[in-house]
C-alpha cells in the first residue's frame, strides 16, 4: 500500500534526524571526558584522512581526562597535529607512547556559550523533523487525489505522521533537557 510505504519511510526519515541531532549534540565539549569528542578527527596516516579511532585505541582512565594510544607510533605526531587542527581548543600532552588530553573546566560564560549550540542543534532538529512531516503530508494529499490511497486511509495516514512527529519532537526535547543539565554540571 502506497500510503504506509509513506508512513514508513517518513518515520525512518525522522529516526534519522532525531540520530543526526543526537550526534551533533555528543560532539559539544562538556567538562567531562568522552571519547565521542573526538569522533569528528581525521589522521593524515600515511597519505589517508582517516578517522582518530582507525589509528589509536581512545579511553577515559579520569572524568576530566582522555587517554589516545596510537597502534603504529609512528602516527603519534600525526595524531597530535590532527587534534590541534580541530575547533575542540584542547593541548594534547605526549610522552611518546601515549597522548593526554586533559579537559580544562568550563567558565559558567562558556558554559552558558554551548547551551546556546546545543539549543541551536535541537532546533535544527525540530525544523527537519516538522520538514519531513510536510513533505509526508504533500506526498499522502497527492497521493489521495490520484486515487491510490482512500480519504480515509489517507486521514488515518496524516493523524499518525502528527504523532510520529510530536514523538521524535519530544525526543529531541529530551535529548536537549539532558545535555543542558550536562553542560551547566560542574
Amino acid at each position: 500500500m502506497a500510503g504506509e510505504d509513506i508512513l514508513h519511510a517518513t518515520r525512518e526519515k525522522m529516526h534519522k534526524s532525531v540520530a543526526h541531532t543526537r550526534e551533533e549534540m555528543l560532539h559539544i565539549r562538556t567538562g567531562k571526558a568522552t571519547t565521542a569528542l573526538l569522533d569528528g578527527i581525521r589522521v593524515d596516516y600515511y597519505g589517508t584522512h582517516v578517522p582518530l579511532k582507525q589509528v589509536a585505541a581512545v579511553s577515559t582512565p579520569e572524568p576530566r581526562l582522555l587517554s589516545i594510544q596510537p597502534f603504529d607510533k609512528g602516527s603519534l605526531h600525526a595524531i597530535e597535529k590532527a587534534i590541534l587542527a580541530s575547533d575542540l581548543g584542547l593541548t594534547p600532552q605526549s610522552d611518546g607512547r601515549v597522548i593526554r588530553l586533559p579537559i580544562p573546566i568550563l567558565t559558567a560564560q562558556r558554559r552558558e556559550e554551548l547551551v546556546k549550540v546545543v539549543r541551536k542543534f535541537a532546533e535544527e532538529g525540530r525544523i527537519s523533523i516538522r520538514s519531513i512531516r510536510r513533505d509526508a503530508n504533500d506526498h499522502i494529499k497527492k497521493t489521495e487525489k490520484s486515487g491510490e490511497i482512500s480519504e480515509d486511509d489517507g486521514k488515518r495516514i496524516l493523524e499518525q505522521i502528527q504523532k510520529d512527529t510530536d514523538h521524535h519532537i519530544a525526543e529531541i526535547d529530551q535529548l536537549l533537557k539532558a545535555r543542558e543539565a550536562e553542560i551547566r554540571e560542574e
